[in-house]
């Protein structure tokens, strides 16, 4: 993938980064992970998911319509351009193995997720839940922005993490 091509616009005054006029926050993964697991070890991963799930596909949904206003991009190609950005930025490498905008569903695969690290590898257990969202919400833009008002729903199916796959793997389908 390499080295993303993005402006990274740092406002004079106040300091903060925005890359194609959304702010943005630089963040050490490590960072990110020890904040995350610790909120998961304090309220356990299915109540983490559950309290992620509005706020990630809010969060994607709001993006893909930014991005979509400000590349002209529309249709599936803002899903695809989301999946690029997500992957350029350190999540993960994500691979769109069919997307189906109609019909509501795709399949996503999950490389090299920054949520598997090497405390969290050969688990036993599913790391990568809050992508689900994401998911989701990129793909209902999408929907949304052709007329359509769908409801989708997101599983990560397996995940690398529970030592089985060398990767995860996503499917969405209306909900």
């Amino acid at each position: 993938m390499g080295k993303p091509q993005v402006d990274i616009n740092v406002d004079d005054q106040t300091g903060r980064w925005s890359v194609d006029a959304t702010n943005m926050i630089l963040v050490p993964q490590h960072f990110y992970m020890n904040n995350h697991f610790a909120i998961e070890a304090a309220v356990g991963a299915a109540e983490l998911e559950r309290i992620l799930r509005p706020a990630g596909h809010r969060s994607a949904y709001y993006w893909c319509e930014k991005e979509a206003e400000f590349h002209g991009m529309s249709g599936v190609d803002v899903f695809r351009h989301y999946m690029r950005r997500i992957t350029q930025r350190g999540w993960g490498q994500f691979d769109v193995l069919d997307v189906s905008p109609e019909g509501g569903t795709a399949t996503v695969r999950l490389r090299n997720s920054a949520m598997v690290d090497d405390e969290r590898r050969n688990s036993g257990r599913k790391v990568c839940y809050m992508f689900a969202s994401w998911l989701e919400g990129s793909l209902e833009y999408v929907a949304a922005s052709a007329g359509r008002k769908l409801t989708l729903r997101a599983e990560e199916v397996y995940c690398e993490a529970e030592g089985k796959h060398d990767h995860c793997l996503f499917k969405v389908e209306p909900a």
